[in-house]
């Protein structure tokens, strides 16, 4: 059984478990927190509080997610005793394609500038979350981010060390071709040219004047109105791609979740074209060990790492839009398939290759309410401040997932006009039998799946309470027999991979090992929440 209530910790940790009986909002900068709480007291379901953390975050924490982000969600109505899928990721313009990106030279799509720029889904999944399933008004729920975006709001620590790194990356891009960053240059750089440092006031009344258009016409302008104008007229003049028809065109998806039993636990995920898959491939895979009894134990890691790497290179091979798979969700997640890849795995690290099952920057948040409702909620640019293009006056900043599209023409995931990207970005949800435990997440590019398999088996496998599961040391697998270890693994563990032929970094810096949130929720009805240590993680509750 998992463990709930368990005060008792095995990692060093900082912080307990928060308990709740009428609502709780995890996120991994405190005011994201605050202002989902602060909605559920305000009579708000756990929707109107997801949506209303989730448009305040481009302005709190900007160097994970911005207004042109994409979007996923899990969400559990508790008196339907169901959950719900909802994909609003974006899609490519009809003006670019494989072909011509690479007549202009390119091997790989580039992180920055406009080629990577897909039409935002995250303020359609905001709309559509509100519409179907929210209590309140969009000018209810959008007032917490306005107020922050008008009377700015400190830069958090973690969030300074991000924004210092990738305004580099962003004024580099910048020294080819100025124009389609100035906005970057304006909205996120102070007027000295330098980046916002931890502490210091970070403000927008453009982002606030665009959350009141969009409250207004409940998002339809940024689609087909006035904003939608302006971020396609500074396309226009600025070299970009996008056109008013591909906004026009754009909705997002409601969408059935994939899901395995494992251990008699459900575990949930958005299908393809996130790659959500990836965790429950390496959790059948799994199934079928025999894991050792502490997780503290090289055996312990070298299985889970041979797992996730299976499992991760049968995503990146498979995983796309789902009408342009070539091989089903159903396939991927048989059991057959997971036997025969179960097979590989050996006492010594593997090289993996995808098999033929035919015979990095996000922010994360979860919201649960007093009716018992619950959100799983993730919303990205992909790589930090995401193309460095940001429409000036609208305080709007693009993602750039195009970037994870391939150039190769014969892969399911080709770049072409109207298609989804394979997709990083993955909430997850836990249940047994009818019973909802909850949401939980760990954002992080690549890492997240891998996070998501490492959390899980913390929690049914070793039992540990949702703190625990989140302080326990991670790995992350980053290609071929390379492993980046987090410095609390044992250095037997470390020497242990090592002669098994895993190729072992030990890292100090653990910003890349992925920010996590969980709520369970107990059977009486009380709320337990675990945060994230590595970032600015904070779990409010009331």
């Amino acid at each position: 059984m998992l463990s709930y209530n368990s005060c008792t910790y095995r990692y060093p940790s900082r912080r307990n478990v928060v308990f709740a009986a009428n609502g709780m909002a995890c996120t991994s900068v405190p005011l994201g927190a605050q202002i989902g709480i602060d909605i559920m007291k305000n009579g708000g379901n756990a929707v109107d509080a997801a949506v209303a953390m989730a448009a305040a975050m481009p302005i709190l924490e900007p160097t994970g997610n911005g207004m042109g982000s994409d979007c996923f969600a899990l969400i559990w109505i508790e008196k339907e005793k169901k959950l719900y899928g909802l994909n609003a990721s974006g899609i490519a313009p009809a003006a670019l394609n494989g072909l011509k990106i690479r007549a202009m030279g390119h091997e790989q799509i580039p992180m920055e500038g406009w080629i990577p720029v897909l039409v935002p889904g995250a303020p359609a999944g905001w709309a559509e979350l509100n519409k179907r399933f929210g209590s309140k008004s969009l000018r209810e729920i959008f007032e917490p981010a306005r107020r922050y975006a008008l009377r700015g709001n400190p830069v958090p620590v973690n969030v300074a060390k991000l924004w210092a790194a990738d305004s580099e990356r962003i004024c580099a891009a910048s020294a080819a071709d100025s124009e389609p960053f100035r906005g970057f240059m304006q909205f996120f750089l102070k007027k000295d040219g330098t980046p916002y440092r931890a502490g210091e006031v970070f403000r927008s009344p453009e982002y606030a004047d665009t959350l009141t258009e969009l409250a207004d016409t409940n998002c339809e302008s940024f689609y087909r109105g006035a904003v939608r104008d302006a971020i396609v007229h500074f396309s226009d003049q600025t070299g970009g791609y996008l056109s008013k028809e591909d906004f026009a065109g754009y909705a997002p998806l409601w969408v059935d979740p994939i899901e395995i039993d494992y251990k008699g636990y459900t575990v949930s995920e958005i299908p393809p074209n996130g790659h959500g898959i990836t965790v429950l491939m390496a959790l059948k895979i799994l199934e079928g060990m025999d894991l050792p009894q502490e997780r503290e134990d090289p055996e312990s890691y070298h299985k889970m790492i041979e797992a996730i790497k299976l499992a991760f290179v049968d995503a990146k091979e498979y995983v796309a839009d789902f009408r342009y798979m070539k091989v089903s969700a159903d396939a991927l997640l048989s059991d057959g398939y997971a036997d025969e890849r179960r097979r590989l795995i050996s006492d010594s690290a593997m090289e993996p290759l995808y098999g033929d099952p035919s015979g990095s920057d996000t922010i994360y948040l979860c919201t649960a309410d007093a009716e018992g409702n619950m959100v799983s909620f993730i919303q990205s640019n992909y790589k930090c401040f995401g193309s460095g293009i940001v429409v000036p006056g609208t305080g709007i900043s693009l993602q750039n997932r195009g970037a994870n599209f391939s150039l190769d023409p014969s892969s399911a995931n080709y770049y072409s006009g109207g298609k989804r990207s394979y997709h990083t970005i993955i909430p997850g949800f836990l249940r047994k039998g009818d019973q909802c435990i909850g949401p939980f997440g760990v954002m992080g590019g690549f890492m997240q799946p891998q996070g998501h398999v490492q959390l899980l088996l913390n929690a049914i496998d070793y039992h540990m309470n949702p703190q625990e599961c989140l302080d326990a040391p991670r790995f992350q697998w980053v290609g071929g027999e390379k492993i980046l270890l987090e410095q609390a693994v044992d250095c037997s563990i470390a020497e242990s991979l090592r002669q098994r032929g895993h190729d072992v970094t030990v890292i100090q810096d653990n910003v890349s090992m992925g920010r996590g949130q969980i709520i369970w929720r107990f059977a009486e009805g009380v709320y337990v929440g675990g945060t994230e240590p590595r970032c600015d993680g904070s779990v409010a509750s009331f």
